[in-house]
């Protein structure tokens, strides 16, 4: 939102005129003069910015999707953050708050500026539009590792004894009145093998993998592992006792349990059936498979297969269709991340991080732009920020322009990720008049060849945001 002090009047006049016992905190004409930046740009009606009646001045205005934890909600300022929630309206939202729903690019209204995902998975998102439009997409790595890490060893206990099969025969028994003198001679039927001792695949050692691949070595497992894309600090996470392997078929041959920690993939390269006939082939025959990533990862086909023709099993947090009722398999309904615990954390996490761009221009968690940070913004300087495609010569023409407006650069981050590119920069204000205006400058930005956004961060909440739509500028 850019608006100036006499067209928030002006806006605030008709509003009070359509709702006039309606009492909404404002931000004052004198409260927008002190910060001594104009960014007003003076064009186009009230429906370029969204909705008059759900405006609120001087604040940030985020629309949450599903049910967000109030303690992760919690970590908005109640002054400065207008929390919508999903029975609510957000036409004017500076950024989305979700979980599970399934997000439409018409959800997303013009204002948007970043979207956040409480959890790992962003494949709700349509990111590569978000991508497109210049919106970064956050996600929360590892909020929720140690509800899913627990449920891997519960999946292990019921990959390795029929603990299910044995409560349903219990149940079975009890309604016949038989428990107490069947249930000596029927627990023969539900025997097991011990976790200690035996080997452990952990397939993507991550968060979730590397705290799975720790405590099953407490428990006295052997390791083995497989990551092509392991980072330092996940490698400084792991057990020394595990082997790292080179590729999965070398992982999975001769593990008794095999835990699958990696993201789900679309298209060409990706990781759609990755657990397929090939790598199938390599498992033992009573191989147990542990799938708490994504359904979509394991061949159910392949795996039908593997399950019929031995001892088996398949322990999913995911539906499959082919292997519901298998009797060597457990499907469980997608319990991995829900704890009271894995929801506080997720939503908490997501809050900070949407804080830290909307406020400071910070990217910290995203799955389509680069991770970019500067030092808190010296004092007497405006933060301003550009998302363009990642093409040769833009950071030029943008520095450039700032010269030709004789506005001085103290300190500047460009940063890339695949088509995107993310600048931030600190402008000097010292040496001008007594009101600075970004309201030229911003344009000129703003429209040139390749730039998507920007934003002016000068410390008032919601304001200073410019796209590039098409060619049209929209503030």
């Amino acid at each position: 939102m850019i608006i100036s002090t006499r067209a928030l009047g002006h806006l605030l006049s008709r509003r009070a005129a359509a709702a006039p016992t309606r009492v909404t905190p404002v931000l004052t004409a004198r409260a927008f003069a002190d910060y001594n930046v104009h960014v007003e740009h003076g064009r186009g009606e009230w429906k370029t910015y969204g909705d008059i009646d759900q405006y609120k001045p001087g604040m940030y205005q985020i629309k949450c999707f599903n049910k967000i934890s109030p303690i992760g909600l919690a970590q908005f300022p109640s002054d400065q953050y207008d929390i919508r929630t999903d029975a609510q309206e957000g036409n004017n939202a500076h950024a989305i708050l979700l979980r599970s729903h399934k997000l439409q690019e018409e959800d997303v209204p013009r204002t948007v500026r970043a979207i956040a995902r409480c959890g790992a998975g962003t494949n709700n998102i349509p990111v590569a539009r978000m991508t497109e439009l210049g919106i970064p997409v956050f996600n929360t790595p590892g909020a929720n590792a140690n509800a899913v890490k627990e449920l891997v060893l519960c999946g292990m206990l019921l990959g390795s004894r029929r603990v299910i099969d044995g409560i349903n025969h219990m149940k079975d028994l009890g309604q016949q009145g038989l428990a107490r003198e069947r249930v000596e001679k029927d627990k023969a039927m539900f025997g097991g093998q011990e976790l200690k001792g035996k080997t452990l695949a952990v397939i993507g050692l991550g968060h979730i993998g590397s705290q799975t691949a720790r405590d099953a070595r407490a428990l006295g497992m052997t390791l083995k592992g497989y990551d092509p894309g392991l980072s330092v600090q996940s490698a400084l996470r792991l057990p020394r006792a595990l082997e790292l392997m080179d590729s999965i078929t070398a992982a999975v041959s001769d593990a008794d349990y095999i835990s699958l920690n990696i993201p789900y993939i679309k298209g060409e390269g990706g990781t759609h059936g990755v657990i397929g006939a090939d790598v199938i082939s390599h498992f033992k025959p009573n191989a147990v498979l542990l799938n708490f990533a994504r359904g979509e990862l394991v061949d159910s086909e392949a795996m039908k297969e593997f399950l019929d023709a031995g001892d088996g099993r398949y322990v999913t947090d995911f539906p499959d269709d082919l292997v519901w009722d298998h009797k060597n398999a457990v499907v469980l309904p997608h319990l991995g991340a829900s704890t009271e615990e894995a929801e506080d954390a997720a939503a908490a996490m997501a809050a900070d991080t949407i804080r830290d761009y909307l406020e400071s221009g910070t990217i910290s968690n995203s799955v389509n732009f680069p991770s970019t940070s500067l030092p808190d913004r010296p004092e007497h300087t405006v933060r301003f920020t550009v998302v363009n495609k990642n093409v040769p010569g833009v950071l030029a023409h943008i520095t450039e322009t700032f010269g030709d407006a004789d506005l001085n650069i103290i300190q500047q981050v460009n940063h890339s990720r695949g088509e995107i590119a993310y600048n931030v920069l600190d402008i000097a204000t010292m040496g001008h008049e007594e009101v600075l205006s970004f309201k030229n400058v911003q344009e000129k930005i703003t429209m040139l060849e390749g730039v998507l956004s920007s934003r002016v961060m000068y410390g008032a909440p919601g304001t200073g945001y410019a796209k590039n739509l098409d060619g049209e500028y929209f503030v």
